[in-house]
C-alpha cells in the first residue's frame, strides 16, 4: 500500500517534513507544494535531506516559479493535473496540516 504525502508549509518554521520523512515508505511519495517548496533552495538543510534520502520527490511546478525556485534534477516539477494523477496512483493521500 503506497501513499502519497502532502506537504504544503515552510520547512523552516516546523517540523512536519522531518517527520514526514519518519515515516515515508519505499513505495511512497512526496510532493511539496506551497511554502514547502523552500525545501529545494540549495544550500539548506531540508534541501541537503531531501538530496540525501532521494524519496520519490514531486514539487508543484506553479509554487516553485512563484518562489523562483528551480526544482533539482532528484525531484519532478509536475503541474495540477499530475498531482491529481499521482493521488489516484497512490493508495492514500496524506495531507501534513
Amino acid at each position: 500500500m503506497s501513499t502519497l504525502h502532502v506537504l504544503s508549509h515552510s520547512p523552516f518554521g516546523d517540523e512536519r517534513l522531518n517527520s514526514c520523512l519518519r515515516v515515508i515508505g519505499a513505495a511512497d511519495a512526496l510532493l511539496l507544494s506551497g511554502d514547502a517548496v523552500y525545501a529545494l533552495q540549495p544550500g539548506t538543510a531540508p534541501f541537503a535531506t531531501l538530496n540525501e534520502r532521494r524519496v520519490k520527490l514531486f514539487a508543484l511546478a506553479e509554487d516553485l516559479q512563484a518562489r523562483a525556485i528551480v526544482a533539482p534534477d532528484w525531484a519532478e516539477a509536475i503541474d495540477y493535473p499530475a498531482f491529481i494523477e499521482l493521488s489516484i496512483r497512490h493508495d492514500k493521500v496524506n495531507s501534513w496540516l
